[in-house]
């Protein structure tokens, strides 16, 4: 079953809105018509009955019916709707006027007015008693009853027609309004990657409505910026791949071009070897990334000395810092919670970037501190800038800022990415600030 659209559900509730409130004020009005109707009949017969208590009263002879008969029939003259009848203490009719079969009008009159039907009348009356004589007034309100019925009708009816003309009414003002929304729609459908560059105007929006215009440019936004990412990414993840496979390929061309000696296929596999084992750590650490991306790696959770992992790393990378001639320093403690293999790798990775950055003569500090709410934090600063420009990337993949390094086969520019990936599995966060001629990473990790 096909949903209603949203201009049809709003029109409809719109229509179903207006015949409610029409059909409630209507019957509002009909009981209030009626409740007139029926004060006007009570006034009516009480007055009747106030006049005939006073002509039995000045009677002459209580047995004498004529004359009792003819006084009343003369001031109920022009009464057409009225009927009247007097019963004497012995229970015979002194007097009757009108067609009404007072044998059928229901008990409890003299309290009050009742209300019954014979054939297609509707009769209403009233009733007293006056030492011992009985007084019965009815009147025939069928009229009464066929306003209130034709009423009845007329109000359906124009409910009808007023939710029609409101459903209506409610269509084109909902078709209005919703114009933003087909727009968006039209340009959803026309998206592509090329065409990412497009926004929602928003101008003389609803305040709804450029909410999530707002929202939805904001989203096209993220979009393209994703897939202008996605493209670098492929772009160099493509250069990084055709460099060890073009070496292997001309390696391989050079080794069957002639015949070589024992040796000299010797270095040429050990050359392809190294060439293997870079396309091995490039797949692996893509693996890596593409597993944290999707939740797929969780670390360890285990309380970690960082000064201890921090020791370990710089004894790693003690000899590579002598011969570039840069001085290790580390201070300070901290203890955090996680995975000792992942942290140590994350911890390599910046060791070895501050390194490489920092030329001969300079100085790698790294210094550890506890913080107030018991989270860990760990300083890298080498000597350095990062250009403004570069700096929002340095934890893109494969982006490494100098091309340079990259042609010299220095790096594939995945360390940082990894470095961040493992530090966000570890719910902690890092950033880059330079600035002074130095380049600090600051992490931060949780409680232990």
């Amino acid at each position: 079953m096909t949903a209603l659209s949203l201009t049809a559900r709003v029109s409809l509730l719109f229509a179903v809105g207006a015949a409610s409130v029409l059909l409630g004020l209507g019957w509002v009005v009909e009981r209030s018509v009626d409740g007139h109707f029926q004060d006007m009949d009570r006034h009516e017969m009480a007055g009747k009955l106030t006049l005939l208590r006073g002509l039995l009263a000045s009677a002459p002879e209580p047995e004498a019916a004529d004359p009792l008969a003819e006084r009343a029939r003369a001031a109920l003259v022009g009464h057409h709707d009225l009927s009247a009848r007097v019963l004497g203490i012995d229970g015979r009719v002194r007097f009757a006027t009108g067609d009404v079969d007072f044998a059928r009008m229901p008990a409890g009159a003299i309290d009050g007015p009742v209300t019954w039907r014979a054939g297609d009348h509707v009769y209403r009356g009233l009733a007293a008693r006056v030492d011992g004589v009985d007084i019965e007034v009815a009147l025939d309100i069928s009229h009464h009853q066929d306003f209130l019925r034709d009423f009845r009708r007329v109000l359906v009816l124009s409910s009808l027609l007023a939710a029609l003309l409101t459903a209506a009414l409610g269509w084109v003002a909902a078709r209005a309004g919703l114009r933003p929304l087909r727009e968006m729609t039209r340009l959803a459908a026309r998206l592509s990657a090329s065409s990412l560059g497009e926004r929602l105007p928003r101008d003389r929006l609803p305040a709804e409505i450029d909410a999530l215009a707002t929202a939805f440019n904001a989203m096209l936004t993220r979009l393209e910026d994703s897939f202008r990412r996605l493209s670098e990414f492929s772009s160099d993840l493509a250069h990084e791949l055709r460099t060890p496979l073009s070496n292997l390929m001309t390696q391989t061309q050079v080794a069957l071009a002639r015949a070589r000696s024992e040796a000299e296929y010797r270095d040429i596999l050990a050359s392809s070897l190294e060439e293997h084992e870079r396309l091995a750590r490039m797949v692996g650490d893509m693996l890596f990334l593409a597993q944290a991306d999707n939740n797929l790696t969780r670390p360890r959770t285990e309380t970690v000395d960082l000064a201890v992992e921090v020791a370990r790393v710089l004894d790693f990378y003690e000899a590579l810092a002598a011969e570039s001639g840069v001085t290790l320093a580390v201070s300070g403690a901290a203890r955090t919670r996680g995975d000792p293999l992942m942290l140590r790798r994350a911890l390599s990775n910046l060791v070895s970037n501050a390194i490489r950055h920092a030329g001969a003569g300079g100085r790698v500090d790294l210094r550890l501190a506890q913080l107030e709410d018991g989270g860990a934090r760990l300083d890298v600063e080498n000597p350095g800038e990062i250009p403004a420009d570069r700096l929002p990337r340095v934890f893109d993949r494969f982006y490494t800022g100098d091309p340079a390094r990259r042609a010299s086969g220095e790096g594939a520019g995945l360390g940082l990415a990894i470095t961040r990936s493992i530090i966000g599995l570890h719910g902690g966060a890092i950033h880059a600030e330079t600035g002074a001629g130095l380049t600090r990473f600051r992490v931060t990790l949780p409680a232990a």
